[in-house]
């Protein structure tokens, strides 16, 4: 497969997901509530951070406090735009993790209703609801720490001439793309026992797929309110892309089969549910 084609299936499954939740409208709703709640908690987070950021700014730079002016405002000004951006990169950075989190039952129903709609069994994990949340946010930590470790050496990179300002942008958006690619795939992954090590082994077998996937939703992810709609359509590509990279489904089909059967949301009682797997 040549790359460009490669880069072109992951975009199809990202464009396949959004046309998924679009024909089951009752899931795109269901898949809404994780994301407007997260949105919700970093609004009055940021809001906060904005009203004491001035406070932290003074009691981070003491020594300035016989400084005359404009010294001493342009020092603690620059120091709380600084805070407050840095809070705003964190939120960005950390909203799809926090939003999986947060909207595990949810994510994974939605998950488990594009399965069902591709026909077959339904992978389901087994374990409770306790378990799958820690082993959710212990994978989002480490995670997280790899992205920091990328973040540091591309920011480094960032100070070569030339490069750091065109390259560097580059691979950061492609670095942010795979990791985002794998916070979505662990929906569906985390659901059929693979751990996070055989995770990235599998994406980067189809690294330029998984990036062709991931780095057109980190553009969009940018916007937070543009995060909140496509969260459920992203999830649902994620779970046929991941079909896909398991050989579950060939590239060439699509979330239209079975339609019917993927639209209903998720029984909540008697022997309605779905198949269990052993894990």
């Amino acid at each position: 497969m040549t790359p460009m084609r490669d880069l072109g299936v992951g975009f199809k499954y990202l464009v396949q997901g959004q046309k998924w939740v679009g024909r089951h409208g009752r899931w795109f709703g269901f898949g809404l509530l994780p994301g407007l709640v997260t949105l919700v908690l970093y609004i009055g987070a940021l809001i906060g951070l904005g009203y004491g950021a001035d406070d932290l700014a003074a009691w981070a730079t003491p020594f300035a406090d016989d400084w005359t002016s404009p010294w001493l405002g342009i020092l603690r000004g620059t120091l709380t735009g600084l805070v407050f951006v840095f809070g705003l990169f964190l939120a960005v950075i950390t909203f799809t993790a926090v939003t999986l989190l947060v909207g595990q039952p949810f994510y994974e129903s939605l998950s488990e209703a594009v399965d069902r709609s591709e026909g077959g069994e339904v992978p389901e994990s087994g374990l409770p609801l306790w378990r799958e949340l820690w082993i959710s946010a212990r994978d989002s930590l480490r995670v997280l720490l790899r992205v920091a470790f990328y973040g540091v050496l591309l920011f480094a990179c960032g100070f070569i001439p030339v490069v750091g300002q065109t390259v560097v942008p580059a691979l950061g958006f492609c670095v942010s793309g795979f990791f985002l690619a794998e916070e979505l795939t662990a929906v569906a992954l985390q659901r059929r026992g693979v751990e996070l090590k055989e995770r990235l082994t599998l994406l980067r077998g189809r690294r330029l797929a998984v990036l062709g996937f991931g780095v057109p939703l980190t553009l969009a992810f940018l916007v937070p309110f543009v995060a909140v709609f496509l969260m459920p359509g992203a999830v649902a590509g994620a779970t046929l892309m991941v079909r896909d990279l398991r050989g579950e489904t060939s590239a060439a089909d699509g979330p239209e089969k079975n339609d019917q059967e993927g639209g209903n949301l998720p029984a909540t009682g008697g022997d309605q549910g779905v198949h269990h797997l052993p894990h």
